[in-house]
């Protein structure tokens, strides 16, 4: 819950100007990270035909009820990974919801491992037929796709719950131990997001935004949202943001550790912290996207235990008895999520200061620090002169206020460097 004191937006002294720059700054950053018009053709393509095959297959051809994306390329959230063995590398995540009848063959103790393993024999054909690797997990079979493209894909059964929001699609999800089922509803997470992401931010400058899509028609097959409409919204561009800065900070494993936090866990405090956030007067979309990092830790529970250590919890208000920060009660996990969140917010403040008239170099080794090398890039490309249309790029962010148009400069030759 928020505190009383952190109800109303803390006022920085930030130009207009300065909003701009760093918004144009956020948006060229984000989508040099997304994939492009040929990958993302390349998801959908496999996507469909993964999903058309595991409904056509002998052993879940009566159970199948829907195949449906989770996750980033869902909600548009997407980035590239960190991976140095497929540096180009997208993942997309597909869940196979099963109907309550699947439990007569996976039911008892056994059950949920009689379904990855059932799942990985289904999907080892379709990987030899198409010369693929397959992984096999604790829950989910991975398959890995040309040029290093992944796509994880999850067994659910149905439970519908309709005492709860987006309870139609509550579903149940083989733990990691293999013994239960655990509650989940992953198309309920999605339909959260979007629904946060719908609500229109109160500016005292007038800005306007496309207002968000509404759900599509659900079919078998769900169809994947249009990419343009998902990954172009604001809290969109937060998380891709939030989960590349969270990417540079963590890098790879080590022996193992991984103490970063779950992109479920961002998501989820982004969205939660915008929701709350957006309804309340700010002056711009700079001032919202500051107050959203500051209030993010705010957004969950914790618990002190006897022990004194802290328990962190973050209901699931679509699958009840889903923690949505259970990947975060460890001391390691705890203390490395308050040290990336200190690092964010002063990398942040970094960013400011730079594009308040430090120069383009300065701001440079700040964005490398913050975002990695391919930021960089993307900021580099911003100082190149290009032709101008005669139209000039607009950004368009939705308000309850006065609605203008903030029109961003065509071309950014210096945009940076003044």
């Amino acid at each position: 819950m928020l505190r009383e004191s952190h109800l109303v937006p803390q006022k920085r002294p930030l130009s207009q100007r300065s909003s701009s720059k760093f918004f144009y700054l956020v948006d060229a950053v984000a989508k040099h990270h997304e994939p492009t018009k040929t990958q993302l053709g390349a998801l959908e393509s496999s996507y469909g035909a993964t999903g058309e095959y595991l409904m056509a297959c002998d052993e879940f051809r009566d159970l199948v009820m829907t195949v449906h994306a989770q996750g980033s390329r869902e909600i548009g959230t997407i980035i590239r990974p960190l991976h140095h063995l497929r540096p180009d590398g997208f993942d997309i995540d597909l869940v196979v919801r099963l109907r309550r009848a699947a439990l007569q063959k996976y039911g008892g103790d056994q059950g949920p491992g009689r379904l990855i393993n059932d799942l990985f024999i289904v999907l080892k054909r379709y990987a030899d037929r198409h010369g693929l690797a397959i992984t096999k997990w604790e829950r989910c079979v991975t398959l890995e796709y040309a040029d290093g493209m992944c796509a994880d894909i999850t067994p659910i059964i149905e439970e519908p719950l309709f005492s709860i929001p987006y309870g139609e699609t509550h579903a149940r999800v083989p733990d990691r131990a293999l013994r239960l089922y655990e509650p989940s509803n992953p198309m309920g997470l999605a339909n959260s997001f979007n629904k946060a992401a719908r609500i229109s931010p109160v500016f005292t400058h007038s800005f306007a935004l496309d207002s968000a899509m509404e759900s599509a028609q659900r079919a078998e097959l769900v169809p994947l949202p249009d990419a343009d409409e998902v990954l172009d919204r604001l809290l969109s561009r937060l998380v891709q943001i939030l989960k590349l800065h969270r990417n540079v900070a963590f890098g790879a494993p080590v022996a193992g550790q991984d103490f970063a936090p779950k992109s479920v866990f961002i998501t989820s405090l982004a969205a939660a912290a915008y929701a709350l956030r957006a309804p309340i007067p700010h002056g711009d979309p700079l001032d919202l996207l500051l107050d959203i990092v500051d209030t993010m830790p705010l957004c969950f529970e914790r618990q002190l235990l006897a022990s004194g250590a802290e328990f962190w919890s973050m209901p699931n208000l679509t699958a009840p008895g889903d923690n949505l920060a259970s990947g975060m009660n460890t001391l390691g996990h705890q203390a490395a999520f308050a040290n990336w969140h200190k690092r964010l917010t002063g990398h942040l403040q970094q960013l400011l200061q730079c594009i308040e008239g430090r120069g383009l170099d300065p701001l440079l080794r700040v964005v490398d620090d913050a975002f990695g090398a391919r930021a960089v890039q993307a900021v580099r490309e911003l100082e190149e002169p290009r032709p101008v249309p005669n139209v000039p790029r607009k950004v368009v962010v939705a308000s309850t206020a006065a609605a203008t148009t903030m029109s961003m400069p065509a071309r950014s030759h210096t945009f940076f460097g003044q």
